[in-house]
């Protein structure tokens, strides 16, 4: 088994997939970062939930998620190396989040008014992961901005994929969240 420990990163430098170094608190570092900080959370609801088909929608939401943090920690030098079809891929995956926020909410439709979060564990996890894909979100429109471009379809994924959370939160709280009208 090798070394988990490479000591490369101790002059405070990264790697990126296919060669170069970044200091590690470079935005793109921020970004691909924050992505795999959210997939650990949805990992939570995902040991917190008891609905296997909720389970197996986290897991292919966490599978995805890392595909998107792969595209952000590439090169962009080397990113033909990636996939050349990746933008096909996350723009696919983009799709297939707006149908499926539009089955869940056709089914049940989300709650008139602000819901404070917490309901349970799973549901906590969701909103959690929520707001840390926000933080992704806002970390790969700042790329933008610095002349950076990043991969346009990573900024749509990131944003449907925080409003699917929102209603995968609301589902597995199931009524139980006390609203807030204000």
């Amino acid at each position: 088994m090798p070394r988990i420990y490479t000591r490369t990163g101790d002059d405070g430098t990264t790697g990126l997939l296919y060669g170069g170094r970044i200091p590690k608190d470079d935005l793109v570092a921020e970004a691909y970062g924050t992505t795999d900080e959210a997939v650990a959370v949805m990992g939570l609801a995902r040991a917190h939930t008891s609905d296997p088909s909720m389970h197996e929608e986290i897991l292919t939401l966490q599978r995805e998620l890392f595909v998107v943090g792969a595209d952000l920690a590439t090169n962009p030098t080397q990113r033909d190396k990636l996939s050349p079809r990746v933008s096909l891929v996350i723009a696919d995956m983009t799709d297939r989040l707006e149908r499926r926020i539009d089955e869940l909410v056709a089914e049940r439709p989300l709650p008139d008014a602000f819901v404070v979060a917490g309901a349970n564990p799973a549901s906590a996890a969701l909103d959690v992961a929520r707001a840390t894909v926000r933080r992704a979100e806002r970390a790969v429109a700042a790329l933008g901005r610095t002349g950076r471009e990043p991969n346009p379809e990573v900024g749509r994924y990131l944003n449907r994929l925080s409003d699917l959370l929102f209603v995968l939160a609301r589902w597995e709280a199931d009524e139980s969240e006390p609203a807030s009208r204000g």
